[in-house]
């Protein structure tokens, strides 16, 4: 914030250019008020609305006891049914489990991993007008399901999604600061995007869909492409979008409200937020021109999603390579090149401080409700502009490329024997019994898997040359961002 602050006012003084750095900060600040200016118009949907529900719950492994947890919650809401789809190796466990729950649960189970692939097999089971999709380590708080169904009584709403902490943030840093990324998203981008009638990607934790806009558009979710990949990941945003293409509005329902886990471990959150940030941007390259055409503020919204961690790695580098060559420009950075000893710590300790304090004021709604995390501030700037930022840029190059799950053991694995087109039906037989009272839950299935051919060393390691294109938009973006921030004055 400080170096953005000294940039701009150089701009102003000498007339000269904008730099890179310059543009980060006010495209961050002009987000943010955008977000704010939307986000004031919100209101829930307060009207009750009845319908039939079916709950579907792809599963892959979960502690036992948290699984639990998961299905009581979701029974004492009385949904008009419950599938669980286990996918993947078979996992006894959980099927006991099940059947703990027995008839309120109907449970089967799929040998073909992949979370897409389940999301199917359910939806072919639901029976209720509405289907939501539920993470496994996802816990409904009281009056979820009956909040949020409420905005369904809209006939244009096609789509919901809930209001989403993490449990119990305090356990360490990384749980605090997934708790404050979660509740910013939904206290300024879910409220504003809701406001425009087109939330971007409804997590998928919990979201709500009409079964049959899930059943039209099933087959593209399970077949579509692009730059030449089939991806797994971002489910929950891909049928986000072919929602949005249906014609339907997609809201959010902030009196709705689920708990989730967050990784504990490093290694496992680099995971998760990598395949986020590939699955985020591999979208919306793939929805951005029916975004220009239909929703161009969404479209706003998330190439500067993309565009930021660019603008930042272009001024870092301008920076650095200013430094290497000592040009003695009289710009700001002539003055902050040559700074020595005690005063770089200084401006070091001022840069931090100064966007912590913009970042409190910027989440002044997250702060208000965990006045704590005030004191946390400088931690979290740091930690994503030096975590985060590095994330998204790769997940971006990576977007032509297969890849899988990555978070779960026994989950999907891109490369591996099944590919997209071996998702068909009949590969999955399921036999049903009658319990008392005539609900229908499924055992343990006759399941039958034909062999397959393995994928080609092209379709395995992501070689079609679509994959080059983002590699070619990264590199020259950011060649010509250096270009324009080192140029002389």
């Amino acid at each position: 914030m400080l170096v953005g602050i000294l940039e701009l006012r150089h701009t102003f003084q000498a007339h000269t250019r904008l730099y890179l750095f310059s543009i980060f900060v006010l495209l961050t600040w002009a987000i943010w008020a955008l977000k704010v200016i939307l986000s004031r118009r919100y209101r829930p949907w307060t009207a009750p609305y009845t319908t039939s529900t079916t709950v579907v719950i792809p599963v892959v492994d979960e502690p036992l006891d948290l699984f639990r947890s998961v299905l009581s919650e979701i029974i004492s809401q009385t949904p008009s049914q419950i599938v669980v789809v286990i996918n993947g190796a078979r996992n006894e466990a959980l099927e006991d489990v099940c059947d703990e729950f027995a008839p309120d649960v109907e449970w089967t189970w799929t040998p073909i991993a992949g979370k897409r692939n389940a999301v199917k097999v359910g939806v072919e089971l639901a029976v209720g007008e509405i289907v939501l999709l539920v993470d496994s380590d996802t816990v409904w708080t009281e009056g979820t399901l009956s909040e949020l169904i409420k905005p369904f009584i809209d006939p244009n709403i096609g789509g919901v999604t809930t209001r989403q902490r993490i449990l119990d943030p305090r356990r360490n840093f990384l749980t605090r600061w997934a708790d404050w990324l979660e509740n910013s998203r939904v206290l300024y981008s879910m409220p504003a995007q809701s406001v425009l009638g087109s939330v971007g990607c409804l997590p998928g934790r919990t979201i709500a869909f009409r079964r049959v806009i899930l059943n039209d558009v099933m087959h593209d979710f399970m077949t579509q492409k692009f730059l030449g990949v089939f991806l797994e990941v971002s489910d929950d945003r891909t049928l986000t979008n072919l929602t949005l293409k249906e014609g339907y509005r997609t809201v959010y329902q902030s009196t709705s409200l689920v708990y989730t886990d967050a990784p504990l471990r490093l290694k496992k959150l680099v995971k998760q937020q990598y395949r986020w940030a590939r699955g985020s941007q591999y979208n919306t390259l793939r929805m951005l021109p029916w975004m220009i055409s239909h929703t161009p503020l969404l479209a706003f919204f998330f190439v500067c999603d993309i565009a930021l961690p660019f603008l930042w790695l272009s001024s870092a580098t301008a920076w650095a390579i200013r430094a290497l060559g000592h040009k003695h420009d009289t710009d700001l950075y002539a003055g902050l090149l040559h700074v020595r000893g005690e005063a770089v710590v200084v401006i070091i300790l001022l840069t931090v401080m100064t966007s912590a304090l913009a970042m409190c004021l910027r989440q002044a709604r997250h702060v208000g409700e965990v006045p704590v995390d005030f004191f946390w501030m400088p931690a979290y700037v740091l930690f994503s502009t030096l975590f985060l930022m590095p994330i998204r840029l790769y997940g971006f190059i990576r977007c032509g490329h297969v890849g899988g799950w990555g978070t779960r053991a026994n989950a999907y694995e891109a490369g591996g024997p099944v590919g997209p087109e071996d998702l068909a039906p009949e590969f999955i037989a399921t036999t049903t019994e009658t319990h008392p009272g005539g609900v229908a839950t499924l055992t343990r299935p006759e399941t039958r898997v034909e062999n397959h051919p393995a994928p080609t060393p092209t379709e395995a390691n992501g070689g079609d040359p679509r994959a080059l294109i983002p590699y070619l938009i990264a590199a020259a973006a950011i060649a010509l961002g250096v270009l324009y921030d080192v140029r002389p004055v």
